[in-house]
């Protein structure tokens, strides 16, 4: 299923169905790649289908 090319966090915890705040606390640690646009996080499509393909949460980086 090909997901819409940036998300905002709440479309991408409702994919991943999880919650709001444990994708701020993985950008917030590095650990999904995000992308700034001003104020605003998106999470590219390809980042969330990595994550369901790798079907854990994303390494940590350090």
């Amino acid at each position: 299923m090909p997901f819409p090319e940036l998300n905002d966090v709440s479309m991408a915890a409702t994919i991943l169905g999880i919650k709001e705040s444990t994708i701020r606390a993985w950008i917030h640690t590095r650990r999904i790649e995000f992308v700034r646009i001003g104020r605003r996080v998106k999470i590219p499509g390809a980042e969330i289908q990595r994550i369901i393909d790798e079907g854990r949460q994303p390494r940590r980086l350090i």
